[in-house]
């Protein structure tokens, strides 16, 4: 048995002694931070340091004499080979005979046992479940306990970072404005609270930012909104003296990050309070739910409205938007070039080529950080979708295949997300078939008219036609929404296909960002995404109704020597060449390298 397996097995007993004290029979430890952030700090990798996985997505579970990890398939084999000699049990998620963790809890659970966990880490629906099903058990739940306060001593910080202010200029409203549209909404549903626990909702709200998540610039807070206050729970750290000064002259009252809980407690309700249960973790929602029954008032599960207000950017947001995405999409044309030239010339691998861009973008004025770490995928690497090459661990990029590279920042003035997958030698009849109908899905979707009404889910199909036709489907939804100078992935909006019991479909919206993204994927081979974000853009109105398409935001070429233009139509002809005389025309004013100029006219030129 290796020495680190042992080390696993040392941190378990000392956890089981812990149990025991606080009276836990079994013990469970999710992957999240106290707001289900997409990115986890190391301060919350607790389900990592008991059993070794340190895959994104995954469950760990512990008795006085078992441990079990579940996972989905995207991980099985790193799971097992990671947790090996531990003495845990990896669950594979979803595979016939497998229990879900409740139905586990349910067969395994003596009546009058307890489950403990840390509720800060585990969602409310999430929470509310396990009660629902173990009550039948007798099961008692310890919620506010995270035992590995005691137990990992050496634990990372709490992130912890200067917060920051944008100026009302470059938001298009100030805090004051927002704060107003938040409380039309409060009145609307008739309460007199609002507690609000997504942070890149309340660094819209507050125009605000900080770097307490991977690649979301935000910090770690809550807020608190009356009709006539403005409660901020941030880390005292945190604030600079730029942010106390803001925040005074705002009326945003600054209260410690950990003193939520208490400040609930003591809050004098005179009125129902709006909530929303997919953003609230159960702590807070045990806390809202004890204080409202004490004070004989109810809770209004309803969704963010500060959601729907942050999705459809305002005139400045956009014009902002525009502008950073024609300097993002230059870079990454440079980019492409750079690739093209030096492979087979030097010594380039998927890591390599992925710090070259990094550094490219870090050069852009307003750059602030990677809006997400960048994928770089050589041929069979780019089927999994969720590959990422390190220094240690990655494929030379040799001239041969297909490089697939997705990628992204964010600036002063927007967010940026895009995927473009790049020939570097030969390639077969069958990619340039599936490439181009990746490619006519992409742009069929970007040139769509519909009437407004629709979600996601009525245009969804228009990406997808080309390669349904063939029999070919991607395992992932066509798009997403994206912040504004905040997280890549945003919501309400999105398009897919189906939506599943619980997922979010909502209308798109004048204003609206959403990517494009379609690919092909086929696993120990090839991968290929084209990915362009679209902003929404309000139509004509007949009488029909009123009509809504998309505006491009990202321009940067798409790879002609994959494209065989017989597996196209006369219009997917015509709106490739469109796209790249929007795209030479738009970009060419920002290369001043004659070189890589010559290059983009030919890498345009119409077919």
């Amino acid at each position: 048995m290796s020495s680190e397996n042992k080390v696993i097995q040392d941190r378990l007993s000392l956890l089981r002694k812990k149990m025991a004290e606080e009276g836990i029979d079994y013990y469970m430890m999710p992957t999240s931070d106290f707001h289900n952030s997409e990115y986890s700090a190391d301060f919350f990798k607790v389900r990592e340091y008991f059993c070794g996985f340190d895959g994104s997505n995954g469950t760990l579970v512990v008795s006085q004499d078992a441990a079990g990890m579940w996972t989905d398939g995207r991980y099985f084999i790193q799971a097992e080979n990671q947790m090996k000699g531990t003495s845990v049990e990896l669950f594979r998620m979803l595979e016939p005979g497998v229990p879900t963790i409740s139905e586990f809890l349910i067969a395994n659970m003596k009546e009058g046992q307890t489950l403990g966990f840390d509720g800060r880490v585990i969602s409310t629906s999430i929470g509310e479940d396990l009660e629902k099903k173990l009550a039948g058990n007798k099961v008692s739940l310890k919620y506010d306990k995270d035992l590995a306060e005691d137990v990992w001593t050496d634990r990372p910080q709490l992130p912890c970072h200067d917060m920051y202010v944008l100026s009302d200029e470059l938001c298009g409203m100030s805090f004051a404005q927002k704060l107003s549209l938040v409380r039309d909404k409060m009145n609307e549903y008739s309460t007199t609270l609002y507690l609000l626990s997504k942070l890149d909702d309340i660094m819209w709200l507050t125009n605000l930012r900080g770097n307490d998540v991977e690649c979301n610039p935000v910090a770690l807070s809550y807020a608190m909104i009356t009709m006539d206050s403005f409660d901020l729970f941030v880390q005292k750290k945190e604030i600079t003296d730029e942010v106390r000064t803001y925040c005074q002259n705002a009326g945003i009252g600054l209260k410690d990050y950990h003193s939520l809980i208490s400040s609930i407690q003591d809050t004098n309700l005179k009125g129902d309070v709006l909530f929303d249960k997919r953003n609230t973790n159960y702590l807070t929602f045990k806390a809202l739910s004890g204080k409202a029954k004490e004070a004989g008032v109810s809770l209004k599960n309803e969704k963010d409205p500060t959601e729907m207000l942050k999705a459809c950017k305002n005139d400045t947001e956009l014009k902002n938007v525009r502008e950073v995405y024609l300097r993002d999409s230059a870079k990454l044309t440079e980019f492409i070039y750079w690739v093209k030239e030096n492979v087979g010339k030097t010594k380039m691998t998927e890591y390599s080529a992925a710090m070259k861009l990094d550094s490219m973008r870090a050069e852009l004025p307003g750059f602030i950080e990677l809006s997400f770490p960048t994928i770089s995928a050589y041929n069979a690497n780019a089927a999994m979708a969720h590959y990422e090459a390190t220094e240690d661990c990655c494929e030379e990029v040799k001239p041969e295949g297909m490089l697939l590279v997705d990628s992204g920042g964010t600036y002063m003035g927007g967010t940026t997300d895009v995927t473009r997958t790049i020939v570097v030698g030969k390639i077969s009849d069958e990619i340039k078939r599936n490439y181009t109908a990746t490619v006519v899905g992409m742009l069929r979707l970007a040139n769509a008219n519909f009437l407004e009404g629709c979600s996601g889910k009525n245009v969804d199909i228009l990406a997808r036609q080309a390669l349904w036709d063939m029999g070919i489907d991607y395992k992932h939804g066509t798009g997403h929404g994206i912040g504004y100078i905040l997280n890549v992935h945003e919501g309400p909006q999105n398009i897919r296909w189906r939506f599943t019991p619980g997922q979010n479909e909502a209308l798109l919206l004048p204003g609206m960002i959403v990517s494009d993204e379609p690919g092909v994927y086929i696993e120990g081979s090839y991968g290929i995404r084209i990915e362009n974000i679209l902003e929404v853009v309000s139509g004509q109105t007949n009488e029909y109704g009123h009509f809504l398409h998309f505006a491009h935001l990202t321009y940067a070429p798409i790879d002609l020597e994959a494209i065989d233009p017989q597996y196209m139509e006369p219009r997917d002809i015509k709106a490739l060449n469109d796209y790249h005389d929007m795209v030479y025309k738009k970009v060419s004013p920002l290369i001043s390298d004659a070189k890589i100029l010559n290059w983009l006219r030919e890498a345009t030129r119409r077919i």
